[in-house]
């Protein structure tokens, strides 16, 4: 499926198409951007602007519409996922200093659909340290009766509105609740309150879990956690030091997040600090194309406030050593032994970024346990099944569901 010659556009492209199964796109609305961009020739720029625009005319109620009515509702839905797309690129363009407001735009946009949901979603703090966690509880309605839940973990780059696509939905018509979340390194901790990510997501994730517990809508024995993307790491890592988690799924599974990098570029990182940022200043960043210093900004900014502000400067950052050594701190290979909730494992054809990680964390963990892989004959290869969220949802909730009966 190409929508651009470019892969990194191209994938990106295909969650945004992807999303349509869940009210979070449209697919007419996606194709003309796409037509759009690619007669203007692709670039950052043509990309975030088509995007930016669609996002912000969405957000502009139509005539006649109400005011609290579903047009609204899901309009705001899809200018959140149009946002989300213009701001993974925005780094690379002629204003990457709009960085904060753009997630700003599209927080504004989801937060208008999940007051417009129905019932609304509680939205809240948990304590987190100096910086509170912003959540999003979902409800199919509004009785106290305890139900299943779900904690959606996000990965390094994603938006909230990809955690609508990949669960909330699917948690719903099941009768389950469904927890969204910031976490450090993500949404309004990284852009706004500038904390980079942890290697210890246990102590984002306990936090959740004791919010949830004490509400009375909520089955504590039934608490569920999942990992989207780089959470493949994340959320193994919390179910690893919090046994209230009652079932597990990594999409796909990771141990090692700095394995997700080229070579080219895990071989600069040394024992040395100095070393280091001098093979990096002197040798590795000069030689960059755009294109690619513009990638590597992207991927170290959850990691590096100095790096993120540097970036949205239109720098690339000089300090090498530091975010890669908070990557590779983030493996979890000596601690997915202590994990005895059950657990799945999603693997993907083609996976671009942790290939051969799913396989590895399922052959470390020590309790119940089940792998599998998602196809191209399904429609759902590439990292995350990007064009068959809805097959990817049908997957994991039907398991934790079976998982959770007991059956």
């Amino acid at each position: 499926m190409t929508l651009f010659q470019d892969p990194a556009y191209n994938f990106n492209g295909l969650f945004a198409l992807g999303g349509a199964g869940a009210g979070s796109s449209e697919v007419g609305e996606v194709l003309t951007a796409v037509n759009a961009i690619n007669r203007a020739g692709l670039s950052a720029q043509t990309y975030v602007d088509t995007f930016r625009k669609l996002g912000d005319r969405l957000l502009k109620a139509p005539p006649g519409a109400p005011a609290d009515g579903q047009t609204r509702r899901f309009r705001a839905l899809r200018a959140a996922q149009y946002y989300a797309q213009a701001l993974f690129f925005v780094l690379g363009s002629d204003a990457p200093g709009s960085e904060e407001q753009l997630y700003k735009s599209g927080r504004n946009a989801w937060d208008t659909f999940c007051d417009l949901c129905e019932p609304a979603a509680v939205k809240a703090t948990v304590p987190y340290g100096n910086t509170p966690l912003p959540v999003w509880f979902f409800r199919p309605d509004e009785a106290v009766t305890p139900r299943p839940t779900v904690i959606l973990t996000n990965g390094s780059d994603g938006q909230n509105v990809d955690m609508w696509t990949y669960g909330v939905p699917a948690a719903l018509a099941r009768g389950w609740n469904a927890l969204v979340y910031d976490g450090p390194g993500q949404g309004q901790l990284l852009f706004v309150d500038r904390v980079v990510f942890t290697p210890t997501w246990e102590k984002v994730v306990s936090p959740l879990v004791d919010w949830l517990t004490a509400r009375r809508d909520v089955d504590p024995r039934k608490i569920a956690l999942t990992g989207l993307s780089m959470a493949g790491d994340l959320a193994p890592r919390a179910a690893a030091f919090d046994e209230r988690i009652a079932a597990l799924v990594a999409m796909p599974g990771c141990i090692d997040p700095w394995l997700g990098f080229p070579p080219g570029i895990r071989k600069i990182l040394t024992p040395g600090k100095q070393q280091t940022n001098d093979i990096w200043n002197k040798e590795v960043a000069p030689a960059l194309p755009p294109a690619d210093a513009a990638v590597m900004k992207k991927r170290f900014e959850p990691f590096s406030v100095p790096a993120m502000l540097e970036a949205r400067q239109g720098k690339l950052f000089t300090d090498f050593y530091t975010p890669a050594t908070r990557i590779r701190a983030l493996a979890i290979t000596d601690v997915v032994g202590r994990i005895k909730a059950p657990t799945l494992v999603l693997d993907y054809d083609d996976e671009q970024f942790y290939p051969g990680q799913p396989r590895r964390l399922y052959d470390k963990l020590t309790g119940p346990k089940d792998y599998l892989k998602l196809t191209a004959a399904e429609g759902a290869q590439l990292h995350c099944s990007p064009m068959a969220p809805q097959l990817h949802c049908e997957v994991v909730f039907d398991w934790l569901q079976h998982t959770l009966s007991g059956s």
